[in-house]
């Protein structure tokens, strides 16, 4: 992010307990303090000026991540989103529209660490509408309130309620559901324990998709042999059968029937007709080939 703030870091070290005490030496700010660091921040972009509004809103940053801490995740890279979150808040912040920078600081907060453990938390994206992403976040609060694991079953009824009140279909519920409940596993678990070179993994029974090199080269070739007739086969047309040909069937531009029309002073049905003849032309002399 090239600001005026590039520079600064608020990045939590390995001691994160240190991290923790050294913040607490930043002073809070009253309501005009901070109206007024924004103003100015807003007309001079003096990073000085920034950096004491961001470090008077460190601990919101404490705040919002200890929300998020049984999402099993580092808690020093969700303190590091959400500082990166701050920074945005103070670059975005608006101090004449008469709301608090910590007010409007906490939602880039939440966003930048939300978006942190939806990447993180499974290689398998959980949520790419904000629907889902809401869905993601309430079903383990709730789950979370009513002491439910993330691997016991729900109940009809409890899906019922918790749809409900999220505003969603049991569906939803109950896909999301089962997508917490899955974990992420190694491709290479042994699965097959009696086999007596070290037993099967989950990879080996991975089909691989790609062509492989044979494949590819006879396709190079195959397509390699086509280019070569069409390159002849198309010596068959005149110089306008050639240039309405390519114009409607070749270029990337979306040149329409009434462009070529009026370049060539002809009506668009001659046109159409004109480039299915040379179609026809070219397919006879491809055949004529082989």
């Amino acid at each position: 992010m090239e600001t005026a703030l590039t520079g600064l870091d608020f990045s939590p070290d390995t001691n994160l307990s240190r991290y923790l005490q050294n913040i607490r030496k930043y002073p809070l700010l009253s309501q005009e303090e901070e109206y007024e660091l924004a103003v100015k921040y807003k007309q001079t972009q003096d990073k000085e000026i920034a950096y004491k509004l961001i470090t008077s809103h460190l601990r919101l940053v404490i705040k919002v991540v200890s929300k998020y801490k049984g999402y099993g995740l580092p808690i020093n890279e969700m303190i590091s989103e959400g500082n990166i979150g701050l920074l945005y808040a103070i670059n975005k912040f608006e101090p004449d529209k008469g709301f608090r920078f910590s007010t409007y600081a906490l939602w880039w907060i939440k966003a930048a660490v939300q978006k942190y453990i939806l990447n993180s938390w499974s290689l398998v994206k959980l949520g790419t509408t904000a629907a889902q992403k809401k869905l993601f976040f309430n079903l383990r609060k709730i789950k979370n309130g009513l002491k439910l694991t993330d691997d016991r079953e729900l109940s009809d009824k409890i899906i019922r309620d918790i749809a409900d009140s999220l505003d969603v279909s049991t569906q939803e519920v109950t896909d999301m559901n089962t997508r917490l409940k899955a974990h992420d596993g190694s491709l290479n678990i042994v699965i097959d324990n009696q086999n007596s070179d070290g037993g099967a993994e989950w990879i080996d029974f991975i089909y691989d998709t790609k062509p492989n090199q044979e494949e590819q080269l006879a396709y190079r070739e195959t397509m390699n042999y086509r280019r070569k007739l069409f390159s002849r086969a198309i010596t068959v047309l005149n110089p306008r059968e050639k240039d309405i040909l390519y114009k409607r069937r070749l270029s990337e531009e979306n040149i329409t029937l009434d462009d070529l029309s009026r370049t060539y002073h002809i009506s668009k049905e001659r046109v159409r007709q004109i480039e299915l003849n040379s179609i026809r032309k070219i397919a006879k002399a491809v055949e004529s080939m082989q």
